[in-house]
């Protein structure tokens, strides 16, 4: 889908976005067709079973565990983007891809891998997420990119993810809880105003 479809949209930010959401739409009902759409429950490890108490507030062991799983991942892909020379190409590639072919990073390849690497992380959170959420096919999808800027400071490009990841889950598991029946809309309404009223993104530069 990246070599196919989004790299010939380079630069046309709700483009890519329409397109994302077509293929995931079109991937969903082929796979409805092939398992059906029948949730499947997935049983927490029993290491993760129980609950901790914290004063009056008791907690889920798993799923602290899954919110210590996901500190540890963001902050290695923070050092993997400001401290490696890989994260130093990906800068490079994202503000100045004719420059930095010119020095001889392959950028093509190299936005290739990040794609994979979203990919892959995006499918161990649906894996880590099963004993929570239960495995089913669903239309969520998240939409946390809109909210920073490709063109960013380099140094805020993570911590801007990072809210527009929590504004997304804090407005759709609320409007879960409020508005059940309108839950999706709830989900995709802040991707559509910031697409309408900041196609900058939340915080200035470009979408993606």
């Amino acid at each position: 889908m990246e070599r196919l479809l989004l790299r010939r949209l380079a630069g046309e930010q709700l483009a890519q976005v329409l397109v994302t959401l077509g293929v995931s739409f079109m991937v969903a009902d082929l796979c409805l067709m092939g398992w059906g759409g029948d949730p499947i429950s997935v049983a927490t490890p029993h290491e993760f079973a129980g609950f901790m108490r914290l004063g009056t507030a008791v907690f889920p062991l798993y799923r602290m565990a899954v919110i210590a799983i996901a500190v540890v991942f963001a902050i290695v892909l923070w050092l993997m983007l400001e401290r490696t020379r890989l994260g130093a190409m990906i800068r490079a590639g994202v503000d100045d891809p004719q420059m930095a072919r010119v020095v001889g990073i392959r950028v093509s390849q190299l936005f290739t891998l990040v794609f994979a690497l979203g990919a892959g992380l995006a499918a161990f959170a649906g894996m880590i997420g099963g004993p929570i959420l239960s495995v089913y096919l669903a239309s969520t999808r998240t939409c946390a990119a809109c909210s920073r800027g490709r063109h960013s400071r380099r140094h805020r490009k993570p911590a801007r993810s990072f809210v527009g990841s929590i504004i997304v889950g804090f407005l759709y598991n609320f409007g879960q809880a409020l508005l059940p029946e309108l839950a999706y809309f709830i989900l995709f309404l802040p991707m559509v105003l910031v697409l309408v009223l900041r196609p900058q993104g939340l915080f200035g530069g470009q979408i993606l």
